[in-house]
């Protein structure tokens, strides 16, 4: 191949790439865009974009929607709040929502709310359209010890000017359940409850709950009100158990008691018994003793004998007369 075509094809492959590079670098394409919508972007300030590792598209786009929307800003402004973290285009349309609902939302409000965590765009459009929020089925008991279980349905607009540093939707359910809690459990019965469910909804909505968060109630519908346990029969039911249990633990340690002092009755008795034992087994050897001293005669001992042998005696018939009674008292 001719020297001369193979340098002019390096030239043009060189060429294409410096183009490819020069266009990578200088977005020139969205230059034009830019230029051709009205907006008018240095060429040099779309390169500093880039030396500053900010996509240009990213600012340039929604700078376009903004200036066709009528909705004066700069590069700077879209630029410093893409350097925050925040989500630039999503923050042009919450601008360009809330100009069309005639609502006053500066840029740098909005760019806050974004920047706090806040879906700004999803705030304008839910102050324009309320959003419905239901709560879980909220359990309280009227002072006659029924259960009642109630579910709301909480209307809320979103408050522009509070969104930053306002409680959220949580903080709204809790002080609604709180709040219907407090209502059912003031009633005298769960009829009135049953009967008025709307002195539930104006007494909790009159409370002013809303305070401190980035919402604004607008109505609080009760959806449904049943009828739950008679939680003070259960209650009492429960006190009674507990008492008899306290009553019986109480009727064994007596019982045990008794059978303690019975125990300790046997023993002294066995006791009692064996030093009985012990005095008559001492009586043998004061009566040897006194025969060796004399002072016992055999005679007396004698008597003596005869006396034990007749008590014997009788002890044994009293025995059998006894067994005799029984016998026939059971055949009777």
């Amino acid at each position: 191949m001719d020297p001369a075509v193979i340098t002019m094809l390096i030239f043009i492959f060189l060429f294409i790439i410096g183009v490819y590079v020069l266009l990578t670098i200088i977005p020139v394409m969205l230059w034009i865009s830019a230029w051709a919508s009205g907006v008018r972007v240095g060429i040099m300030t779309l390169v500093g974009m880039r030396l500053r590792r900010v996509t240009p598209a990213r600012i340039v786009n929604p700078l376009i929607k903004a200036t066709k929307a009528g909705i004066a800003l700069d590069t700077n402004m879209l630029e410093g709040h893409y350097l925050a973290g925040g989500n630039v285009d999503r923050v042009v349309n919450a601008l360009i929502a809330a100009q069309r609902a005639d609502i006053p939302l500066p840029f740098e409000r909005a760019a806050a709310i974004d920047l706090a965590g806040r879906n700004v765009l999803e705030a304008v459009q839910m102050s324009v359209n309320p959003k419905v929020i239901e709560t879980p089925v909220v359990s309280a008991v009227a002072a006659d010890g029924i259960e009642v279980r109630v579910r709301a349905r909480i209307t809320v607009r979103a408050n522009i000017d509070r969104l930053v540093g306002g409680a959220g939707e949580e903080t709204i359910i809790a002080r609604v359940g709180e709040g219907i809690v407090t209502t059912v459990g003031s009633a005298k019965n769960h009829k009135e409850v049953l009967e008025n469910p709307d002195n539930i909804s104006s007494t909790v909505l009159n409370r002013g709950l809303d305070a401190g968060t980035a919402f604004e109630i607008l109505s609080i519908d009760i959806a449904d009100v049943d009828v739950g346990k008679n939680i003070g029969a259960m209650l009492q039911t429960d006190q009674a158990e507990a008492d008899k249990k306290i009553a019986q633990a109480k009727a064994e340690e007596r019982r045990a008691m008794a059978v303690a002092r019975e125990q300790e009755m046997t023993a002294f008795v066995e006791e009692m018994r064996a030093k009985v034992v012990e005095a008559e087994a001492e009586v043998p050897k004061a009566m040897a003793e006194a025969l060796r001293a004399g002072k016992l005669g055999v005679m007396d001992y004698m008597n003596i004998q005869n006396i034990l042998a007749d008590t014997d005696m009788r002890q044994s018939l009293a025995k059998t007369d006894t067994v005799k009674r029984d016998s026939i008292s059971d055949k009777k």
